[in-house]
């Protein structure tokens, strides 16, 4: 994570993938970083089960564009 910030009054965490490349940000209702620990909410096995995700997909659409980066 490379800081917090306030979109919309919503606090979210702005992380960094593909080694600096690109920036995600993950509202704080969606982690387990909140005053209320919810179920259904990502924990770090669940950020890091979601950035394979990503990773496979972005692999996948780029094999599938011809893009070569």
């Amino acid at each position: 994570m490379l800081f917090t910030a306030r979109i919309r009054g919503v606090l979210v965490f702005v992380c960094e993938v593909d080694g600096g490349k690109r920036r995600i940000s993950l509202p704080q209702s969606w982690t387990d970083r909140g005053p209320e620990v919810l179920p259904e909410r990502f924990a770090v096995d669940g950020l890091t089960a979601a950035r394979k995700l990503v990773d496979a997909l972005a692999c996948r659409l780029r094999d599938d564009s011809g893009d070569e980066e």
